[in-house]
């Protein structure tokens, strides 16, 4: 059983400027509930949210920047005032309970569908056929299902400075709808990771070929976000291994270490390294992990199917700073003082996790054991 005097877990931190009491952060995860017509956030996200107040940082689902930017049924955005109203409901919630919390800015690029798009074709860096599929409400059934992706149309130059000024504008909303921070989503396919691939990005312009042009959107975006709200307030995820959804690169380690460099010295709040989830996915290598931390000595996240021992096991080598947690906290809303005190975990009820009411959202109880979980209020610092 973990003791918050035993688990590095449970040793204090502060990231972005705030102190963090622990080092179990909420992970992102799509769970498709904001308010129709309009993509927005409402009093149920708020509740759910503060449920999980006492995760050392809550990163939410990703939230679209654009119309553009959208590619599952009843995701949030962040490009309204009624989308930036519905958001500070949550940050609300969330802060009154103690609670920090970044925003997610996601743009998926080609994983979309022409339904979200007039009919139009979803954009990417260039229009190669691949492989994936979305979830999508039939609007005639209200049933969700899996949907093909088409082969996407490629952005025009023109295209890319308006996707780059819609994450610079999505980042001032976040901090207008009272978020701590943002992150920008560059992991698991989306628009950012396929302009980082040589699989999805074909280009023979300055944004593709050689590895220093399949950065530059990555650098464009992050230089974006952080000169609107602060290299301190401005966080990204990466995804090194992935191999889904058409993005097998051959050269995709060096290309992130590579920006890894550059988060170092744009100084970003955090980078946050998403591992492979499924059965038969290709594992972070120890040596890639030694790797990224010679390049990062600022707070890194890791997620990915951890549990309690290996997130001690990644904090005691020094190869990330803090543990996120996704399905684990959605079925346990008090997940850091379940693992603190080493009570049992509520089971997940998969059948929820997308669309739906407060079944298997906000219907989750907290332990009868626990008391509200705040940990150790000393806090250390990480440059």
């Amino acid at each position: 059983m973990s003791t918050t005097t035993t688990s590095p877990l449970f040793a204090p931190i502060t990231v972005a400027g705030r102190k963090l009491a622990h080092r179990v952060v909420m992970a992102p995860m799509t769970r498709a509930r904001s308010s129709q017509p309009g993509d927005v956030p409402n009093t149920m996200n708020a509740r759910y949210y503060a449920q999980r107040a006492s995760a050392a940082l809550i990163v939410t689902e990703a939230s679209q920047i654009s119309p553009q930017g959208k590619g599952y049924s009843f995701t949030p955005g962040i490009y309204s005032p009624e989308q930036v109203a519905g958001w500070r409901l949550v940050t609300d919630a969330v802060h009154a309970a103690g609670g920090r919390i970044f925003l997610q800015l996601w743009h998926v690029g080609r994983m979309s569908h022409p339904e979200f798009h007039n009919g139009e074709l979803p954009v990417a860096p260039s229009a190669v056929p691949f492989d994936a599929q979305i979830w999508k409400v039939d609007p005639a059934t209200g049933v969700g299902a899996m949907f093909d992706c088409p082969t996407p149309r490629a952005l025009t130059r023109d295209g890319i400075k308006g996707v780059v000024n819609d994450f610079r504008l999505a980042a001032r909303n976040a901090m207008d709808a009272g978020f701590d921070g943002v992150e920008v989503h560059g992991a698991n396919g989306y628009l950012v990771d396929q302009f980082l691939r040589t699989t999805s990005n074909t280009r023979t312009d300055e944004y593709g070929g050689s590895r220093e042009n399949r950065l530059r959107f990555l650098k464009e975006v992050v230089n974006a976000v952080a000169d609107e709200v602060g290299a301190e307030r401005t966080a990204i995820r990466l995804a090194p291994f992935l191999t889904a959804r058409g993005m097998a690169c051959p050269d995709i380690l060096p290309t992130i270490l590579e920006a890894t460099e550059f988060l170092q010295a744009r100084g970003v709040a955090y980078l946050h390294l998403v591992e492979a989830d499924w059965d038969d996915a290709p594992q972070f290598t120890e040596k890639f992990r030694q790797d990224i931390r010679a390049r990062f000595t600022r707070p890194i996240i890791v997620a990915g199917n951890y549990d309690e021992a290996r997130a001690e096991w990644v904090l005691s080598s020094g190869y990330a700073d803090l543990v996120a947690f996704g399905r684990p906290f959605v079925a346990n809303p008090d997940l850091p003082r379940r693992l603190a005190e080493g009570l049992p975990l509520s089971a997940l009820d998969g059948s929820t996790l997308f669309g739906g009411d407060e079944r298997g959202y906000s219907d989750y109880s907290a332990s009868p054991e626990a008391e509200v979980f705040v940990g150790d209020q000393d806090a250390v610092s990480l440059s």
